[in-house]
C-alpha cells in the first residue's frame, strides 16, 4: 500500500518536530516535507509530491490562509488541514475560503491525528468537535430564507458533516456518485458557501447538524 506523503508546516520548531516524530510512529504515513516558512513550502511544492499539508493558521511573513490559497493554486488537489488553537478563532474564515478541509486542534491525540489524515486522503472533511462548534458561530455562509433544503439535499448534507465521500453517500442512498456531486454542488450554490469546510459550518449553524 503506498504511503500517505506529508507536509508540516508550523513557525513553531518543538511542536513541529513533535507533530513529524508522532506522525513516524503511524503506519502508512511519510513526512516527506517540513518548514516553519509559508512562503518556502509554496516554493517546493511543483517538485514536492504531497498528498495531505498539515498548515499552522498564523505564521509570520505569509499567514497559513494566503499559503492555503498559493499552495492549492500550485497543486489543486492538496488536502489541507489547518492545525489550530482556540486563540485562532477569528482566522477561521479565511482558511475556509482559502480551500482548507477541516481543522484539527494541536492538542490532538494521535488517534485524532491519524483519523483527520486518513479523512482528507479519501475525499472526506474533518473537524475537531471544539473547532466545529466555535466555527459554527463564526463561519459567515448566509443563514437558511426561502429557500430551503429539499429532504434529498438535508440527508445528503448530514453525510457529508459525518465525513462520507460522493462514493460512500451515493452506495448509502443507492444512487450514482454523478447524482451526489450534482446536490453537493447545488447545496454549495444554496447555501452561498464555496467549499465543504464551510457547507458543514453552515450546516451546524443552521441546525442541519448536531455536533452533540
Amino acid at each position: 500500500m503506498e504511503k500517505i506523503r506529508i507536509a508540516v508546516i508550523d513557525d513553531h520548531d518543538l511542536f513541529r518536530e513533535g507533530i513529524i516524530l508522532v506522525l513516524s510512529q503511524i503506519e502508512g504515513f511519510e513526512v516527506v516535507f517540513n518548514t516553519s516558512n509559508g512562503k518556502l513550502f509554496v516554493e517546493a511544492l511543483a517538485g514536492t509530491d504531497v498528498d495531505v499539508a498539515l498548515m499552522d493558521i498564523e505564521m509570520p511573513a505569509i499567514s497559513g490562509a494566503l499559503t492555503t490559497e498559493k499552495a492549492l493554486e500550485v497543486k489543486p488537489a492538496l488536502n489541507i488541514i489547518a492545525l489550530t488553537m482556540y486563540s485562532d478563532t477569528g482566522h477561521y474564515t479565511q482558511m475556509i475560503q482559502a480551500g482548507v478541509k477541516g481543522f484539527i486542534l494541536k492538542k490532538a491525540n494521535k488517534f485524532e491525528l491519524e483519523q483527520a489524515i486518513l479523512t482528507v486522503q479519501r475525499g472526506g472533511s474533518y473537524f475537531s468537535q471544539e473547532i466545529l462548534q466555535q466555527l459554527a458561530f463564526r463561519y459567515n455562509g448566509k443563514t437558511t430564507g426561502d429557500q430551503e433544503l429539499t429532504t434529498r439535499e438535508t440527508e445528503i448534507m448530514v453525510l457529508i458533516c459525518q465525513g462520507l465521500t460522493s462514493q460512500e453517500i451515493s452506495e448509502r442512498l443507492h444512487i450514482s456518485a454523478k447524482t451526489v456531486e450534482t446536490h453537493r454542488s447545488n447545496l454549495l450554490l444554496k447555501c452561498g458557501v464555496r467549499n465543504v469546510a464551510g457547507l458543514i459550518a453552515w450546516a451546524v449553524r443552521n441546525r442541519y447538524y448536531s455536533i452533540s
